[in-house]
């Protein structure tokens, strides 16, 4: 699957392109929730964004910080999905604000990551995965694709 497309699209008089990215090793990848940027927020230290989203579904319990001391993303995403622990019974009224909390925290930790994101410009960013409808572009390509909105717009609270 390709990390990185670049795909016209008429928007008015001008071309707008799109970005595509998932990997962290490839293209755009630093834009993953895997990617390893660490960053404060809430007085701690959060080894990536999906580790500190995964942890908020716990927020306030045990297991908030057994997320966030996961060892690698992935874990933390495991843990976040397992459906036997109990997730905040707001989660899904707020999961959204929390994905863009945990982005600004991302990109306003590292200028790197800004000026990666600004030289984006007004080209769309699609979280390229095959299996999230909801998070990204899923495999109709048609998902929602909030990931990818929520870091475009990155650049306007930054």
């Amino acid at each position: 699957m390709p990390v990185v497309v670049l795909e016209p699209q008429a928007q008015g008089a001008s071309l707008i392109m799109t970005i595509h990215f998932y990997r962290v090793n490839e293209p755009f990848g630093e834009f993953s929730n895997f990617a390893k940027y660490p960053f404060e927020a809430d007085g701690k230290i959060w080894p990536t964004s999906e580790h500190y989203f995964q942890a908020k579904k716990f927020a306030g319990t045990v297991y908030e910080e057994r997320v966030r001391a996961a060892s690698t993303p992935k874990e933390a995403a495991k843990i976040g999905r397992d459906r036997t622990l109990p997730i905040r019974p707001d989660w899904e009224s707020v999961k959204l604000d929390i994905m863009r909390s945990a982005l600004r925290y991302k990109f306003a930790g590292h200028p790197a990551l800004v000026a990666l994101l600004l030289s984006t410009g007004e080209h769309e960013i699609i979280e390229q995965t095959t299996d999230d409808e909801y998070w990204g572009c899923g495999t109709s390509g048609k998902g929602l694709n909030n990931v990818g909105k929520t870091s475009d717009g990155a650049s306007s609270f930054l």
